[in-house]
């Protein structure tokens, strides 16, 4: 058989986008939002080490628009990255693990952590107008 008569091996485009896999691609991606955040983090702290002024940089850079998102996205990789993180430590009991468990999980997972995302945010006054 000739070399392009060979067949291919199953690719994204023959699978059909079902929630497992979004949310395992969802896991992946704000466990590296986690480290890039955390790197914020110690740069936030390192400018109050530095000097007033640019801690106020810093603290005004996260007060707008764009840091506030960027805090928000962060705040959801940590909360939805150690929520789905406890359903894999379930699945390593060996339980959840039917199909149709596996589904019902994902959407509990997904929907917490977005309820919790929006509590913590709210609480913190992250928002225009909110608290504190």
């Amino acid at each position: 058989m000739p070399m392009n008569e060979r067949p291919l091996s199953p690719h994204l485009q023959i699978y059909k986008l079902e929630l497992p896999m979004v949310l395992s691609g969802l896991h992946r991606i704000t466990g590296i939002a986690l480290s890039v955040g955390s790197i914020l983090l110690v740069a936030w702290v390192v400018s109050a080490a530095h000097s007033a002024e640019a801690f106020a940089s810093m603290s005004g850079f996260l007060g707008g628009f764009i840091g506030q998102f960027v805090l928000f996205g962060w705040a959801f990789s940590l909360i939805y990255h150690s929520v789905n993180g406890v359903r894999h430590l379930i699945w390593d009991t060996g339980r959840l693990l039917e199909i149709d468990e596996i589904h019902r999980s994902g959407k509990i997972v997904l929907a917490l952590s977005v309820v919790l995302t929006l509590i913590a945010w709210l609480l913190a006054g992250g928002f225009p107008g909110g608290g504190a």
